[in-house]
C-alpha cells in the first residue's frame, strides 16, 4: 500500500488546454514521449477528446508504435466516422505498418470528406505506388524453376520414360540452381544494406552482440535480459527492412529518381539540386503543420520558405515556379482555416497567376476550386460562381464534377436563382450516379428538392426529398435521416397547408357567388311586388269604367223606355 501511495502524483492538476498546448511545443521541439505523458494527461480529463487523441496518435506514429497510433486514431473517430483527422491518421498508421490497401482504402474515404485536402490526394498516391511496387504488374513478374522440384520431376519420370542425356541435363539443372542460390545470399545482404542504410552498421553490431554468451547471460538494472533487447531490436530493423521493401523496393528506387525530378513545364529531366531536396523536406513539414490542425505554424513557415526560394536562382532550383505555386496555395489553405480570408483571395490569386503564365493545368484548377471556396466563405456567391464556372473544363473526375455542380447550384440557391440551382443540381446528381457515390446523390437530391421548393413545386420537393432520404437511410447516416425528415415534414405541412387555403379560398367564392345570387333574388322579388301593384291599380281602373258604362246603358234604356210610353 506504501508503494501505491508513492506512485501517485502530489503536483498540481493543471487545466486540459494546459497539457494540451504544451504537448504541442514539445512535438514541435521532436521530444515525442514527454508529449505523449503531456497528451495522455490530457485526455485523463477529456478522454473523448478528438484532437488530443489525434496528436497522440501522431506522436506515437512518430516513434514508429504504429499498432498504438492505429488505437488513437480509431478512438478518435468513434460516434464521428467523418472525422477527417483522425480518419487520415488512422490511414497514416494502416501505411506505416505496411497494410497499403487498407490504407488506400481510407485515403480514398478521406478525399470523399474533403476533396481540397492534399494530404488524401498524396497518400492515394503513394499508397498506390506502394501496392504497384510490392506486387508489380504483371509484365514483371518471371517465373523461375526455384526451390524443392522434386514432385513435379516425379510426376513427369511417371509420365515418359527418361534417357540417360535426359537425366544428365536434369541433374545439371539442379546443381546450377543450387549455384544460384548461393550467389543470391550476397545480394540479399546488398539489399538490406541500401534498404537500412545507416541503420544496417547497428544491425550488424546488435548480431555480433549475440555471439558474446557471457553477455547474454546478463541482465539490466530493471530486471530484463540483455539478449531479449537485442532480439527486440533486431526484430525491428527487420521489421522496417520487409516494410521499406515493399513500400520501395530496388527496381522501383531507380524509376523513382528518374521521375521525382521532372519540371512541369517542360516535362524533362533534372538533376535533384540541394536545394531541391531541402524545399521537398521543409513542405512535407509545412504538410503535416496544415494536416495536424496547426495553420498558424504552418503559414509562417510557408511564407520564410517563399523568402528562401525566390533568392534562389532557376538553374538552383529547376522548379522553382512549381514550388512557389504550392507554397502559395498552402498559405491559402492555412489563412482560410484562421478566418483570413481576404488574404487567402490574394494568395490564392498568386497560386492562379503563376499557373496562368506556365500553362499548368492542373495549378490552374486547384487556384480556381480554392478562389471559389474563399468567395463562398464571405458570402460572395456570384464571383465563388464564377471561378468555378471557369474551373469546370478542368474537372477530370465525375466526382470532381459532381462536388462543382452541387457548390454551384448551392451558390445560387443563395443568390435566389432557383431555376439555376435546380439546373445544377440535376448535373450534380447525373454526375453522381456516375460515380456510384450514394452520398453525393443524397446531397443533389437535397439540393434539387430545395430549389423545387423555393419554387413553390411542393410536390416535386417531396419527390427529391424521399429520395435523399432513402440514401441516407442507406449510408445510415443518422444526422442526415433526421434533417431531411424535418425538411419532409415541413413541406408535407406547407403542402396541407396550401390546400386548406386552396379550399377556403374556394368557400369563400362560393359564399360571395351565394351572396350575389340572394341579392338578385331580393331586387327580383321587389319587382314582382311593384309590377302586382300596378296590375291591381290598373285592374281598379278598368272595373270603375266597366261601371260607369254599365250605368249609362242603363240611364240609356230608362230614357228609351220613358219616351216610348209618351209616345
Amino acid at each position: 500500500m506504501a508503494d501505491d501511495d508513492e506512485d501517485v502524483v502530489t503536483g498540481p492538476v493543471c487545466s486540459y488546454l494546459t497539457y494540451k498546448s504544451e504537448g504541442d511545443r514539445l512535438y514541435m521541439l521532436g521530444e515525442y514521449e514527454k508529449a505523449i505523458n503531456s497528451y495522455t494527461h490530457a485526455l485523463q480529463q477529456e478522454p473523448k477528446n478528438r484532437n488530443c487523441l489525434v496528436a497522440r496518435s501522431r506522436c506515437y506514429l512518430a516513434m514508429g508504435n504504429t499498432t498504438l497510433a492505429l488505437k488513437d486514431a480509431e478512438a478518435s473517430q468513434l460516434g464521428n466516422k467523418e472525422f477527417y483527422k483522425g480518419l487520415y491518421r488512422k490511414a497514416e498508421s494502416l501505411y506505416a505498418k505496411g497494410e497499403f490497401e487498407l490504407a488506400l482504402m481510407f485515403y480514398h474515404r478521406g478525399h470523399k470528406l474533403r476533396p481540397d485536402d492534399r494530404n488524401f490526394r498524396l497518400g492515394i498516391q503513394k499508397a498506390r505506388e506502394a501496392i504497384d511496387n510490392s506486387v508489380g504488374s504483371p509484365s514483371s513478374v518471371k517465373l523461375e524453376t526455384r526451390g524443392d522440384l522434386s514432385f513435379f520431376y516425379r510426376r513427369e519420370e511417371k509420365a515418359l520414360p527418361q534417357t540417360k542425356s535426359q537425366l544428365r541435363r536434369q541433374k545439371l539443372n539442379l546443381k546450377q540452381q543450387s549455384m544460384k542460390t548461393d550467389q543470391d545470399e550476397p545480394k540479399t545482404n546488398k539489399t538490406v544494406r541500401v534498404l537500412l542504410g545507416e541503420l544496417y552498421g547497428d544491425k550488424e553490431y546488435l548480431e555480433n552482440l549475440l555471439l558474446d554468451k557471457e553477455l547474454m547471460k546478463t541482465s539490466t538494472e530493471s530486471g530484463g535480459s540483455i539478449q531479449e533487447l537485442i532480439m527486440n531490436g533486431i526484430t525491428f530493423l527487420d521489421t522496417r527492412t520487409e516494410f521499406w521493401r515493399q513500400q520501395k523496393p530496388i527496381f522501383a528506387r531507380d524509376r523513382e529518381q528518374r521521375i521525382k525530378a521532372q519540371s512541369w513545364k517542360t516535362q524533362r529531366k533534372q538533376v535533384e539540386t540541394e536545394q531541391t531536396t531541402f524545399i521537398l523536406q521543409r513542405m512535407e513539414e509545412i504538410d503535416m503543420l496544415l494536416a495536424d490542425g496547426y495553420p498558424e505554424e504552418c503559414k509562417t513557415k510557408a511564407m520564410e520558405l517563399v523568402q528562401i526560394v525566390k533568392e534562389w536562382s532557376q538553374r538552383e532550383v529547376p522548379n522553382k515556379a512549381e514550388f512557389l505555386g504550392n507554397l502559395y496555395n498552402t498559405i491559402g489553405l492555412a489563412q482560410v482555416e484562421l478566418g483570413e480570408f481576404e488574404d487567402a483571395l490574394t494568395s490564392h490569386q498568386k497560386d492562379l497567376q503563376i499557373a496562368k503564365k506556365f500553362d499548368n493545368l492542373e495549378a490552374k484548377s486547384r487556384a480556381l476550386d480554392n478562389i471559389g471556396r474563399a468567395y463562398a466563405r464571405i458570402g460572395e456567391f456570384s464571383k465563388a460562381v464564377e471561378a468555378w464556372t471557369e474551373k469546370e473544363p478542368l474537372t477530370k473526375t465525375h466526382l470532381e464534377r459532381t462536388w462543382l455542380f452541387h457548390e454551384i447550384g448551392r451558390c445560387h440557391l443563395e443568390l435566389g436563382n432557383n431555376v439555376e440551382a435546380r439546373d445544377y443540381g440535376l448535373k450534380a446528381l447525373a454526375s453522381a450516379q456516375k460515380t456510384g457515390d450514394e452520398e453525393w446523390k443524397m446531397n443533389a437530391n437535397v439540393l434539387v428538392a430545395q430549389a423545387e421548393l423555393k419554387q413553390s413545386k411542393l410536390q416535386t420537393a417531396v419527390t427529391f426529398f424521399e429520395q435523399a432520404l432513402s440514401k441516407a437511410k442507406l449510408l445510415n447516416d443518422e444526422p442526415a435521416q433526421e434533417a431531411i425528415s424535418n425538411a419532409l415534414k415541413d413541406n408535407k405541412k406547407q403542402i396541407e397547408l396550401a390546400e386548406q387555403a386552396k379550399q377556403e379560398e374556394l368557400e369563400q367564392l362560393h359564399e360571395k357567388q351565394r351572396a350575389h345570387r340572394l341579392k338578385r333574388a331580393e331586387k327580383a322579388g321587389e319587382a314582382i311586388e311593384a309590377e302586382e301593384s300596378c296590375s291591381e291599380e290598373l285592374s281598379t281602373n278598368s272595373l270603375s269604367t266597366e261601371l260607369e258604362l254599365a250605368l249609362r246603358n242603363v240611364m240609356r234604356r230608362l230614357i228609351i223606355q220613358s219616351l216610348l210610353c209618351h209616345i
